[in-house]
């Protein structure tokens, strides 16, 4: 059987159409691995606010803020598109202002902290916006017992997306440091790049995607806020019949809030702790995301096989693991090793979880779903990254502490998703 089988997906779907929306994950890494990993969170922390006690605080802040947002309104947002089959038109406007956000980091600089606190939250938000709107479209893409490979191929292609802006941002930094340009004038230029890169590639996912929902009439002759909003009370009010998909949603509170703290602090925690220099911090990042794609395209295919209950329970082990390295490590060879083993397990959990999603997704609500998802999502994303920042201010800026505290957000997940019952949520999704 070839590698990207046609098996794996349902009918009238073609392998072209799979590579459109993998494209999509491809376009928005470069905003995840540049602004929020490698470059822009350390230059927000060292040079806009000056290293200041409270600027770790100040960047989980702005992070959480967006969050915030996006946990309040991406269920209704969900519930929108799936009755007005809006989900592609949403997901062009969540693009374009997102890639207009990170054009406009390009303004900011030393002593900007309000313009660039703003500017962050604008940018995330519609970034998350994007990432839930896309996640939607994978079970109609994807048959049941091939969601874990298909989910897989899109993270790990989405990785070397990253890895290309990246690339070439490390290029023309190390470029730029050699001609003695400082960072408030190349890490501007770092923006334009990573958005350019986000909304060239975006482009192809437009153009090959379809839009396979059908407007849900009651939608076209009421109001869409106000039938997406009745929709989702409804789906609230049945919350016992999707059991399973509920706890799901608490696993992930617990487990993507600890994975949100290694995607937004990576770079603050390598160059504040263990002494990375910009360049190198770059270069971390860079082989962090290979080891995510690598981890998501074969997780994937082992999830199909064991279970995504189970491998998904292996991943936090290996979370668990990665924290309790960080913390104790003093060198930065031993923090090579956490490196990579969080590039593994980040693009195994993310997609796992994705995947799971899923399964547990009437066909008719996916987008709304999808919502769901993203406000559990979301609210880990204000968990983990805020009580990282809090730890960090109250013990005097003792970063290791905060790290060995993530543990906890693993270890809670590893409970709930205990309590999981995979073919009970497969069942309550099949009777709608």
């Amino acid at each position: 059987m070839a590698i990207f089988s046609q098996d794996a997906l349902n009918p009238g779907v073609k392998k072209r159409e799979v590579f459109g929306w993998a494209m999509y994950d491809f376009a928005n890494s470069g905003f995840t691995t540049v602004v929020i990993s490698a470059v822009y969170a350390a230059y927000f922390v060292g040079s806009i606010a000056g290293k200041a006690e409270w600027a770790t605080f100040a960047w989980t802040l702005a992070l959480s803020i967006s969050y915030a947002i996006v946990m309040i309104t991406s269920p209704s947002l969900g519930a929108y598109a799936d009755m007005r089959a809006a989900k592609k038109r949403l997901l062009m406007i969540a693009t374009a202002g997102c890639v207009l956000g990170t054009l406009a980091l390009a303004f900011t600089g030393p002593g900007t902290v309000a313009l660039a606190f703003c500017l962050i939250i604008l940018a995330n938000l519609f970034y998350s916006y994007g990432e839930t709107l896309t996640a939607a479209f994978l079970p109609e893409l994807a048959k049941q017992e091939s969601l874990g490979k298909v989910s897989g191929w899109g993270w790990s292609f989405g990785y070397f997306g990253g890895m290309l802006a990246l690339g070439i941002c490390l290029g023309y930094v190390i470029w730029a440091q050699g001609q003695g340009i400082p960072a408030d004038k190349f890490v501007p230029v770092t923006m334009v790049i990573t958005a350019v890169i986000y909304g060239a590639s975006a482009m192809v996912t437009f153009k090959l995607l379809q839009e396979r929902a059908q407007p849900n009439p009651k939608a076209l002759q009421e109001s869409g806020l106000k039938a997406s909003w009745q929709q989702l009370k409804s789906t609230f009010r049945q919350a016992r019949r999707y059991k399973d998909f509920m706890t799901l949603l608490l696993c992930a509170v617990f487990y993507q809030g600890g994975v949100m703290v290694a995607i937004s602090i990576a770079a603050i925690y390598a160059e504040q702790v263990i002494g990375f220099k910009q360049q190198e911090t770059m270069v971390l990042i860079f082989v962090l995301n290979l080891a995510a794609a690598v981890g998501a395209f074969a997780f994937g295919y082992f999830q199909d096989r064991v279970g995504h209950k189970l491998g998904l329970g292996l991943t936090l082990v290996g979370w668990i693991a990665t924290c309790i390295i960080a913390a104790l490590t003093t060198t930065k060879g031993g923090f090579w090793y956490a490196a990579a083993l969080a590039g593994v397990c980040m693009g195994s959990s993310q997609s796992a979880g994705r995947a799971m999603a899923g399964m547990f997704a009437p066909k008719a609500q996916l987008a709304e779903f999808y919502g769901l998802w993203g406000f559990a999502t979301r609210l880990a994303s204000i968990i983990g990254p805020l009580a990282y920042g809090s730890i960090t201010w109250m013990t005097g800026g003792n970063q290791r502490i905060a790290i060995a505290s993530t543990t906890v957000l693993f270890v809670a997940g590893l409970i709930v998703l205990a309590r999981i019952d995979m073919k009970r949520g497969q069942e309550a999704a099949q009777a709608v």
